[in-house]
């Protein structure tokens, strides 16, 4: 993951103010069972291949099983200890999800919706709990029946938990589509207002979202009501074949999707007035070097590509649309961003001010790319002190992290502590309430270590798409 490359779990030390129970029986047998694991060799004849792969499936699922156990019990054991420290009951159990997130290596949210689904499968839906303990449901297909009984009280979910029971073999041989379909029917005969007012609640869900997609690409997609969806690929739909009937070489998909940018963004090339970040260093721009930048959101893009997006008709970005101006182009403003030398390290600033100044922003935007927090790859929302300002942390490079909004509010939760370490690269050390450390590096920027030299420059550009004159301007640092 780009933006927290080197993250790892460190130690495990007490937690604050109690003491670690005997654990290490259990866990010297889970790290037995992981060593039988990855000692196993694939067998000789097919059927014993066949068999080693079903067995290890029934593995992973009681695996899953155990994993929501302990989840739940984690749970209860923090929400015990939160009611001896005098914890408001509302405010007891916070920051659960996200320790069991660093602990499954995965993001907060995924965090949170694993242990959403712990707490159903133990205390709500143990045939479906079981099922996962044998090997009939997977970790996935458990989820789907979870998901599609969300809406239904806990004595009717546990109802239909039973109906299905899943842990007879009702499923055996059933794809997602059928397990949905068997849990909504169910779930609509327990309690049919329930699941149409859950029908019209997912309106309100309504969102679009951004994710990369490979060269150069990027996924843009809408959850809007299903006749809306409908009324907007039929229209674009309709352009498309206008335009292609007319003689346009574009295919129908082309048209579509340059059609859908167009419309929404009000020009003809779909662009105006918006920042494009590039991170490169000077020798991708100036002498042809293959080291690729970083588009900050995005990711890696080949030197090439980012080159090309800095000259005249931005090819780069699709080639010009029908009705475009030929000299379309955009100004660059460049910042130079120097490093440490032989760290490949931004060199530290500093400010005064409680906030994160602009200029500020701007080198930490980079340096971590996104989300700081192990696992979390979500965009960078705020810029926060790793030592609190109001303990004498500094407003400073060092002392700054990006976080998404989510991680900064557990970060402040009790228990929870962050500093810094020395290394090649900026490091960011997460201690959790049970004492656990994770530990997150920053991402190294482009041209870092390339010949086994860090970069001269690393060059930050921000350009203002217009209409007109190709013109580039360079300037100092803020």
């Amino acid at each position: 993951m780009d933006g927290n490359q080197g993250t790892q779990l460190i130690w495990t030390g007490a937690p604050t103010g109690g003491t670690v129970p005997d654990a290490s029986v259990p866990d010297v047998r889970l790290r037995d069972l992981i060593d039988v694991v990855s000692s196993l060799r694939p067998g000789i004849e097919s059927a014993e291949l066949i068999d080693q792969l079903r067995a290890l499936e029934d593995l992973k699922s009681a695996a899953a099983a155990a994993q929501a156990r302990i989840a739940v019990a984690f749970d209860a054991a923090q929400r015990s200890a939160d009611a001896a420290a005098g914890v408001p009951a509302e405010e007891r159990g916070r920051g659960v999800g996200a320790q069991i997130a660093l602990a499954r290596r995965e993001s907060p949210a995924r965090g949170s919706r694993l242990f959403g689904l712990a707490k159903a499968l133990v205390t709500e839906m143990p045939h479906t709990l079981a099922a996962l303990d044998s090997g009939q449901l997977n970790e996935w297909r458990a989820t789907l029946l979870v998901k599609e009984t969300a809406c239904l009280s806990a004595e009717d979910r546990c109802a239909v938990d039973e109906e299905l029971a899943a842990d007879t073999g009702t499923f055996d041989g059933a794809g997602d589509r059928t397990i949905i379909a068997a849990a909504r029917a169910a779930a609509y005969r327990r309690d049919p207002r329930s699941v149409t007012q859950r029908a019209s609640h997912a309106a309100t869900e309504r969102h679009v979202s951004l994710r990369p997609a490979p060269d150069t690409m990027t996924y843009l997609t809408a959850l809007v009501p299903v006749a809306q969806g409908v009324a907007v690929h039929a229209a674009l739909t309709r352009h498309a074949d206008s335009l292609r009937s007319g003689g346009d070489t574009r295919t129908r998909g082309q048209i579509m999707a340059d059609a859908l940018v167009e419309r929404t963004t009000g020009t003809t090339a779909g662009i105006s007035g918006v920042e494009v970040q590039l991170v490169m260093t000077d020798r991708t721009l100036l002498q042809g070097e293959s080291e690729p930048a970083r588009l900050p959101g995005y990711g890696i893009v080949p030197a090439g590509w980012a080159r090309t997006l800095l000259t005249p008709g931005q090819p780069a970005l699709g080639g010009p649309r029908p009705g475009q101006p030929a000299d379309r182009a955009f100004k660059v403003w460049l910042r130079r961003l120097y490093t440490a030398p032989g760290t490949g390290d931004l060199v530290a600033a500093d400010s005064r001010a409680r906030l994160f100044p602009a200029g500020l922003r701007r080198f930490i935007q980079p340096r971590d790319d996104t989300c700081r927090t192990p696992y979390c790859d979500a965009p960078i929302r705020h810029f926060d002190h790793i030592i609190p300002w109001r303990d004498g942390g500094p407003t400073s490079l060092a002392n700054g992290a990006g976080l998404c909004e989510a991680c900064n509010q557990t970060k402040e939760l009790p228990g929870w502590t962050a500093t810094t370490h020395p290394g090649t690269r900026h490091v960011l050390d997460i201690r959790t309430p049970t004492g656990h450390h994770y530990r997150s590096t920053a991402p190294p920027l482009p041209g870092t270590h390339v010949n086994g030299d860090p970069p001269v420059m690393a060059a930050h550009y921000f350009g203002d798409l217009f209409r007109g004159r190709h013109q580039r301007e360079l300037r100092q640092p803020a």
